[in-house]
């Protein structure tokens, strides 16, 4: 019996690593795509190529063009090989298509296409919330607050609690279309919030704007919330030279 667990177990493993090498090599191609070192059009090495300059299994480097595959990133034809696909047919809602498009250097107009999402989706979500959220969901609200003040958006705990405070918010519209996309969200948050930290460092704590949402939210007003996650989002634009800081004042938006 030990024995067939112990099996088992070592099968396990195996799986997981195999499962980790393709996840590496995914990864590695995806940074070079994304980043430009390979442009729209380009033919990838030939499978027995990269898997004997790399070492790897045949196995591994087909699961791994499976996986860019299936985010648009290339597409494989037989006798033509593996080309990367136009910039077009990238999912840029992956999260994994955002991680590695922030590896290198995004450029401008992604970082500013990013913050326009969250201004199409964001304020009308909060003004959904602040009709529909629930005793809980206004909690884990709460709770994500406390951490952001905690720690502070220097750090990985205070990034991680920005991104559960609008994971939660999008939860509380109640909306599955919009629910599905906050691994989105929460992943164009996180990293516009590293790339604002590596071009300006964190000037200023935008914790208060987070808690004038809150407050709209909790007080089940919709237009509070709608504008208050806008100025938020403005904001934030403002502090990464993505837009002139013409935002609502704080003071304003808490007597308005």
């Amino acid at each position: 019996m030990n024995k067939g667990c112990l099996g088992l177990g070592a099968a396990g493993q195996g799986r997981t690593r195999a499962k980790r090498l393709h996840g590496t090599i995914a990864h590695n191609l995806g940074v070079a795509i994304v980043g430009g070192r390979y442009a729209p059009g380009d033919t990838l090495s030939g499978e027995i190529a990269f898997s004997e300059h790399l070492k790897v299994s045949r196995s591994a480097y087909r699961e791994a063009i499976r996986i860019l595959s299936a985010k648009g990133l290339v597409e494989s034809r037989p006798k033509a090989g593996t080309r990367v696909s136009p910039r077009s047919m990238w999912n840029m809602l992956d999260p994994d298509v955002l991680a590695w498009a922030f590896e290198s250097e995004p450029s401008q107009t992604f970082v500013r296409d990013l913050f326009e999402l969250r201004l199409i989706v964001g304020p009308q979500a909060a003004a959904l919330a602040a009709e529909r959220r629930t005793g809980q969901q206004l909690s884990r609200m709460g709770h994500a607050l406390e951490r952001m003040a905690e720690f502070g958006l220097a750090t990985t705990e205070g990034r991680e609690a920005d991104q559960q405070f609008h994971h939660a918010v999008l939860e509380a519209t109640g909306n599955e279309p919009l629910i599905s996309l906050s691994s989105t969200i929460r992943a164009a948050i996180g990293w516009t919030v590293v790339f604002r930290q590596r071009a300006r460092g964190l000037s200023r704590d935008p914790l208060e704007e987070h808690r004038l949402l809150y407050d709209a939210i909790a007080d089940g007003s919709a237009v509070a919330a709608e504008a208050a996650m806008r100025a938020l989002i403005r904001r934030t634009m403002a502090d990464t030279d993505m837009a002139p800081d013409d935002a609502e004042p704080v003071a304003r938006l808490r007597t308005g």
